[in-house]
This record gives C-alpha cells, structure tokens and sequence, in this order.
C-alpha cells in the first residue's frame, strides 16, 4: 500500500512537471498575430521589451554616419520574435560571434553573439542588431541582402532572454523615452522627416 502511495505521488510529482515544462516552452514560443500601424516615414519596434538605453550619436563599424540608437531588452516573458521595423531591402548583413553577457549589461550590446540587418527604406537606411543573451544559445534570422521585406513581417527571433537595437537616422524623431516597454511591430520608435 505504501509502495502505490509513494508511486501515484511520482506520478503525480512528475506530470505537474511536465504540463509546467510544456506550458512554459508554448508560452515562451508564441507568435501572437500583430496589426501593424500604416504610415509613411514611422519606425516600428523590432522586439516586445523594454526600452534600456538610448544613444543620440552611436556608431556602426561599417558606417560612416553617426545614427540614433535606441536599445530593447527581452524578459524571459516577452514575446521573442523580431519584426522588421521599415519597409524595403536588405542591403546588409553581418554576424559577429562573441560571448554571451546578461542581456540587460550595456556592453552586451559590443560584446555579445550578434546579426546586424540593415534595410535600405524610402527614406533612409535603418539598422537591427540582434545580441544574444546568457542564456541565449541561437540567434533566428531569415534575411538576407536582396529580400525585399515588409514592415512588421517576422523575420527572426533570439531564444530565453535578449537584446535588440535598432539604428536609425538623425532625420527620425525619437517618440520613445528609455523606460518604455514597447511592442514588436506595434510601438512606433520615430517618424522619419525629410531630409
């Protein structure tokens, strides 16, 4: 009697497990469907997060122009996948391996695994660096120089906590402030002006 006690409590142990496993890794992958703004000129979010840090001349090494730079960090319960933040085409793409600092530590940003994506727009080309995280282990992206993309369309993800940052002209008004939690495809970053 003792033995089927000790084994239905298992059982039971182990199930609560699984169905807490399982729940976790359905809802860490969701890919909620987003209605993204219209607009000519408007920078949406690449990544749900939060906004940690913002920079008004940072620097690319392939780049000449200073840019904008405004820097999201990904809980584990943010929604993962990335979002393209302009229309138009890809004209860059790199990725530089590295270590794999808390995503939250602004030197993650230099330091970390990395893809950086840069999209040619109507007005200007606006870059999306994508940082793994310390428990990162896998960075997901689908683009290359030449697709022509979509505002808003998934193009990626980065798995269990992360970094993204998007690089955007001096022409764009930032209508973000660091603080303000944002969401991928939905949350307008800026609205680029003519130059």
């Amino acid at each position: 009697m003792g033995w089927r006690l000790l084994n239905s409590k298992i059982f039971l142990a182990a199930a609560i497990l699984c169905f807490v496993v399982i729940g976790s890794t359905l809802y860490f992958f969701r890919d909620p469907e987003r209605q993204i703004p219209v607009g000519n000129g408007i920078v949406v979010s690449p990544a749900d997060g939060k906004v940690v840090e913002m920079i008004d001349k940072a620097h690319l090494p392939f780049h000449d122009t200073p840019l904008q730079r405004v820097s999201i960090f990904l809980s584990l319960w943010d929604v993962h996948v990335n979002r393209v933040p302009v229309s138009g085409k890809v004209v860059h793409f790199s990725y530089r391996p590295g270590r794999f600092l808390p995503a939250f530590i602004h030197k993650s940003s230099e330091r970390n695994e990395q893809n950086i994506i840069g999209i040619q727009g109507s007005k200007g080309v606006v870059f999306v660096k994508q940082i793994a995280g310390m428990l990162t282990r896998r960075i997901v992206c689908r683009l290359r120089v030449g697709d022509e993309v979509r505002q808003g369309e998934r193009f990626g993800m980065i798995r269990f906590g992360s970094r993204v940052e998007v690089y955007v002209p001096s022409s764009v008004h930032l209508g973000v402030r660091e603080g303000d939690r944002v969401r991928a495809g939905i949350s307008i970053i800026g609205d680029i002006h003519e130059a």
